[in-house]
């Protein structure tokens, strides 16, 4: 059993590295902070704020059980493990496995050290925009988006639409959602660009090949005192009525939103609330989440030239391709990672990439 004990103290050192290197000892700090708010006689008064740190709470705490269970059931198993060697040695093969266990899943917990990024254990703002390619750009936004709510379903991450706005003949002009876990910035900043697809057109008689685009766009929802204040005169705010499949109306009253960032050209809308003013209020917070994200990539040097420098999304930038005809594959331009089971991935089996896509970062990082 010897061996064994030694395999557990291994594991049980490892998972305190990665604890460490993910800073959870001030998760737990900050967690033990938003309890003592809440047990404050008057919490409740401020709802808007209770409501808030309940949140935060909540975030926190998803963050650190699978590290605290891993914990538990290594001590436990250790307790086992040397209870088992004087009186039931018999039981060797069956704690063998238990650690087969507990190793897979601090495997699976290693993959959340790859993402040490500032917002990276931040919610996400996902935008879906069909690009060059006409309508089987607008197909393929619809198929991207299929994937993307497939992924959210795999892994158990709420997803909440902010707006969506469908075409005419088939797909979907544009879609952004809010996707909220932990860590959803560090999975879906993978996903950040210009997407191709290679297939035969189902809109074309002539059956040919067909290449279209579609842009993806993530945003870390922040904090609110990281959000750049606005001014009324740079924002253009257009009220109209959200609409549904088909063109009609969900609501009678113009309570969707759309705003215009007058001097970058940034355009948010959203349509889902009833409220004019959480349509408001939704769309300010997305901007202002783009306007953050767009400084930070200005003063790295990522963007050229700010204003009037728009990714488009056509031939040449892509970060990815979806090929279904004459072969498939699905290839990442970056990482080089690739794979022929392209209908696994378009269900939504991403994770590969990701991980892929993430330890191509830190290791760029590491050389820069």
């Amino acid at each position: 059993m010897d061996n064994l004990l030694v395999q557990l103290k291994s594991l049980q050192e490892k998972n305190k590295t990665l604890a460490n290197l993910l800073n959870l000892e001030l998760k737990e700090k900050e967690a033990k902070k938003l309890q003592a708010e809440q047990a404050n006689p008057d919490f409740w008064r401020d709802q808007e704020r209770a409501v808030k740190v309940g949140q935060a709470l909540e975030k926190i705490q998803k963050q650190l059980q699978p590290f605290t269970d891993l914990e538990i059931d290594l001590k436990e198993l250790k307790e086992l493990v040397s209870l088992a060697e004087t009186e039931a040695p018999e039981l060797r093969g069956e704690l063998e496995l238990k650690i087969i266990d507990l190793e897979k899943r601090y495997q699976d917990l290693e993959f959340y050290s790859l993402m040490s990024g500032v917002y990276d254990d931040s919610d996400v703002y996902l935008s879906i925009h069909a690009g060059t390619g006409g309508v089987d750009a607008q197909d393929f936004a619809l198929m991207l988006e299929r994937m993307y709510l497939r992924f959210c379903e795999r892994v158990n991450f709420k997803i909440e639409l902010v707006e969506r706005s469908l075409a005419n003949e088939a797909g979907i002009k544009s879609a952004l959602y809010k996707i909220s876990a932990p860590y959803a910035y560090g999975y879906f900043k993978s996903e950040h660009g210009v997407h191709r697809l290679v297939r035969i057109s189902p809109f074309d008689g002539e059956d040919l090949r067909q290449t279209s685009f579609a842009l993806v766009e993530v945003t870390p929802e922040l904090p609110t005192e990281s959000l750049p204040a606005l001014k009324d005169e740079d924002l253009k705010i257009d009220l109209f009525r959200a609409s549904g499949p088909g063109g009609q109306n969900v609501n009678k009253t113009e309570s969707a939103v759309r705003i215009t960032h007058l001097p970058t050209g940034l355009v948010v809308a959203c349509q889902t609330e009833r409220s004019q003013h959480q349509n408001k209020a939704t769309a300010l917070s997305v901007l202002q989440a783009k306007l953050h994200q767009r400084a930070l990539l200005e003063r790295a040097g990522e963007i050229q030239e700010i204003k009037g420098g728009v990714v488009t999304a056509s031939w040449g930038r892509q970060i990815r391709s979806y090929v279904l005809q004459p072969y498939q594959m699905v290839k990442d331009h970056r990482t080089n990672y690739s794979t022929s089971d392209v209908n696994n991935v378009l269900d939504g089996d991403l994770k590969s990439f990701m991980e892929a896509y993430l330890r191509f970062s830190a290791k760029e990082g590491a050389e820069n």
